[in-house]
């Protein structure tokens, strides 16, 4: 789990938008984006309340079909789901004092991320 919130951040920063939204999207079926506050106990509470709900040693059709052992982390990243839209306010995300944006990667083996950040609005107009 990956907190992304200063990097999503930059990306509005140089964008110059003002007023609108960001949308956060991550490619793949294995991983996915929500918000959490991002701070020990509560990242481990939601660790162990995934593997609650889509445990990872339970039988998936996709590994007898693939052989590939990671069946739970397409569930999981359904779940959850890939993207996520924020709203932008005075160039800034509309983010809660205590919530940051993260990337969650359940596969079993290492992957190469990639996040695609696109945002949309109205942009800051300087007065000359």
């Amino acid at each position: 789990m990956i907190d992304i919130t200063p990097r999503v951040s930059e990306k509005i920063a140089e964008s110059g938008i003002a007023e609108g939204q960001v949308l956060v999207f991550t490619p793949g079926s294995t991983a996915a984006l929500t918000t959490i506050e991002y701070e020990s106990g509560v990242v481990g509470d939601l660790i162990e309340a995934i593997e609650r709900i889509v445990p990872q040693k339970a039988h998936y059709r996709h590994d007898a079909r693939w052989g590939d052992g990671n069946g739970y982390a397409h569930v999981r990243s359904a779940l959850l789901g890939p993207s996520l839209t924020v709203p932008v306010m005075n160039g800034r995300l509309g983010l809660g004092t205590w919530q940051q944006i993260v990337l969650i990667d359940f596969d079993n083996r290492p992957r190469k991320r990639q996040v695609i950040v696109q945002a949309s609005g109205l942009k800051i107009r300087s007065v000359a």
